[in-house]
Order: C-alpha cells, then sequence, then structure tokens
C-alpha cells in the first residue's frame, strides 16, 4: 500500500488555492488506492476544512521544523510527500529528502527554495529545467478536481443571444481584497442585461453586495461560499475572477472568463492568459475604470465573442493533468530508496 503525504496550508488571508489543487491531486491518488494524508493547517477556514472532511481526507497538524516534519514522515510511514507553500522553510523538503523519500513541490515560476525530486507548474508556458529533478510544466499539468473535470464538455460551447447571459463571480473561498463588490458595481455599471450569481465569502462581503443596486434587465444572487461551484461554472455563460488556480478550471469547462490580478504572484499569470486571448483582461483589482465596464458589456451583449473565448479556452486545458502528475509521482515512489 502506498502512502503519500501532502503538506500545504490554507487560510483567510492565504486563501484556498494551494489546498485546492492540491485536493484534485488526492482525489487521483485514492482513486488508485492510495492512502493520502494532509499535514496542513487550514486557519478555521470552514469551506477548506469540509473540502478535506467530505472526501473522508485526514489532516494533521504541521510540524513546525524540518525534525518534526521528518518524525511524521517516518511515523506515517509515507512513500513521498508533496508540498505545495509560500512559505514553508526549505529545510524542511531538504530534511525529507534527505530520507531517501521522493518530494513532489508544486511550484509557480519561483521555487522559493524548495528542493524536490519532481517539480510541477501548472501554469500558462512555465518552464521547469532542474538537473537531476524531474519538470512538470505548464497547461498539461494543471491539477484539477473531479468536480470540474466531470463537467468538461464533449465540444467547446457555442452561445447565442437566446437568453439573458447568466454571470458567476466568484474569488477563491476567503476574497481577502473583497473583491466581489467592486465587480458587482462595475457588471451594474455595463447596463447590460444579466443574470449574476456573486459568492461573497463573509457575512460582512455579502452585506456590501447586497448594497449594490442592479439596474433594469440586471438581478444578482448572493450566496455563501458552496460546493456547488463548479455546476454553476458549469451552467454559466460568463465568469468573472481573479486570476490564479481558478483559471485552468474555467479553460477547462470552455466557460468564457473575465479576469482581474489582485496580487503581485497573480501578473505573470494574468497577462500570459490575456495575451493568448484564453480570457478577457479587466485589469488591476481596485483600479478597474471605464475600459473594464467596456469588456464586461461586449461579453455581456456579444454572444459571438462569448463563444471565440470558450473554443480557445476550452483547447487549452483538457482535463488530465492530474493523472499525468500521479502517473510521475507514483513511479518516482516506487522506485527503490
Amino acid at each position: 500500500m502506498t502512502i503519500v503525504g501532502i503538506r500545504c496550508d490554507a487560510g483567510a488571508r492565504t486563501g484556498v488555492g494551494h489546498l485546492v489543487r492540491c485536493v484534485a491531486l488526492a482525489e487521483e491518488l485514492v482513486s488508485r488506492g492510495v492512502v493520502v494524508v494532509f499535514l496542513g493547517d487550514l486557519g478555521g477556514v470552514e469551506w477548506a476544512e469540509r473540502q478535506l472532511t467530505q472526501r473522508g481526507l485526514p489532516c494533521l497538524p504541521p510540524p513546525s521544523d524540518p525534525a518534526g516534519l521528518v518524525a511524521a514522515v517516518e511515523e506515517l510511514e509515507l512513500d513521498a510527500l508533496v508540498i505545495d507553500s509560500y512559505t514553508l522553510p526549505p529545510e524542511h523538503s531538504v530534511a525529507v529528502r534527505a530520507t531517501g523519500r521522493p518530494v513532489l513541490a508544486i511550484v509557480d515560476g519561483d521555487f522559493r527554495g524548495q528542493t524536490a525530486d519532481i517539480y510541477v507548474d501548472q501554469n500558462l508556458d512555465s518552464v521547469v529545467e532542474v538537473d537531476g529533478a524531474l519538470g512538470l510544466a505548464g497547461l498539461d499539468y494543471a491539477l484539477l478536481r473531479g468536480s470540474v473535470r466531470s463537467l468538461r464538455p464533449v465540444t467547446p460551447p457555442v452561445h447565442t443571444d437566446a437568453r439573458t447571459p447568466k454571470v458567476v463571480a466568484f474569488f477563491g473561498g476567503t476574497d481577502a481584497y473583497r473583491a466581489a463588490p467592486e465587480i458587482a458595481v462595475r457588471l451594474a455599471q455595463t447596463g447590460a442585461r444579466f443574470d449574476a450569481t456573486i459568492i461573497g465569502a463573509n457575512e460582512s462581503l455579502r452585506d456590501e453586495l447586497h448594497a449594490v443596486v442592479p439596474g433594469e434587465g440586471q438581478r444578482f444572487d448572493i450566496i455563501p461560499p458552496t460546493d456547488d461551484l463548479p455546476k454553476l461554472l458549469a451552467e454559466a455563460d460568463l465568469a468573472v475572477s481573479a486570476s490564479g488556480t481558478s483559471t485552468w478550471e474555467l479553460l477547462c469547462l470552455g466557460l468564457p472568463a473575465a479576469l482581474v490580478w489582485v496580487v503581485d504572484n497573480q501578473i505573470l499569470g494574468y497577462d500570459r492568459t490575456i495575451a493568448r486571448g484564453f480570457g478577457a483582461g479587466l485589469g488591476r483589482l481596485g483600479h478597474l475604470g471605464a475600459d473594464a465596464v467596456d469588456t464586461l458589456e461586449r461579453l455581456l451583449t456579444d454572444a459571438a465573442a462569448r463563444t471565440e473565448l470558450a473554443q480557445r479556452a476550452w483547447s487549452a486545458v483538457d482535463g488530465r493533468g492530474v493523472e499525468r502528475v500521479a502517473d510521475a509521482l507514483l513511479a518516482r515512489a516506487a522506485s527503490p530508496r
């Protein structure tokens, strides 16, 4: 029996993106008979905790130092460790590798000092070249949950003007930078018809969203974070979201997306996605102006423009990245120490 540990965290400020892609990998591993154990601090984020409990994935407190992590690895009899963190000191991965166990590091361009046997950078046009390590780079290795992959259409969606466009706006499990209210305002300013579901990550955000007044032919449905998000997206005509790990889910679904960038580490992915025509750019959160409103209005009123975006998006991500990463990890874990 193969046992794999996953060291990642989530939190109100750090968000849930690291956890979501690790959950996707865990799903694939479990489907192959692998036992998966999480080691992490989920920051009391209820939605994040639910992602593990509803899948029967145990989560143990994270060891505070390299020696503690090695002790946990030994006690759990792990065959391999996955690390996905911007803050974990690199000494942790060095210590685990010294035991002879392979380490897979999920990164976003900057390795942040982590050393690993396998590096996965699922970002668009990424490149990983490290002597002695296996590099898995690009959208072919996008780690997507089964709830998204199962909803991928067989062919790219074709949009028509036959109905009021359905919009879904979401900004991670915490929306730490309060993007949802700003986007709701910009949607209302378009003057276009729409039926929008906007996810408010907490009660304070939902209060702000309820204060935004829709125009004629516009409707807002304000809801808390939901496990039904993939289904909502699959039924939508347009998504509005932050550039990040969720972008690859939108592409897999062939869903036209209008993207903002919220923090500096999203800029590169945002620029590449917009340059390749896989999404429409609104700009930087907090600095959205008339151009952003014009872009939203065009996407809401031009079905042909949405269809063009959908076709490019659908072709970019095939949804099988998690299988390819699992293949590589299990092959390395099966090698003699």
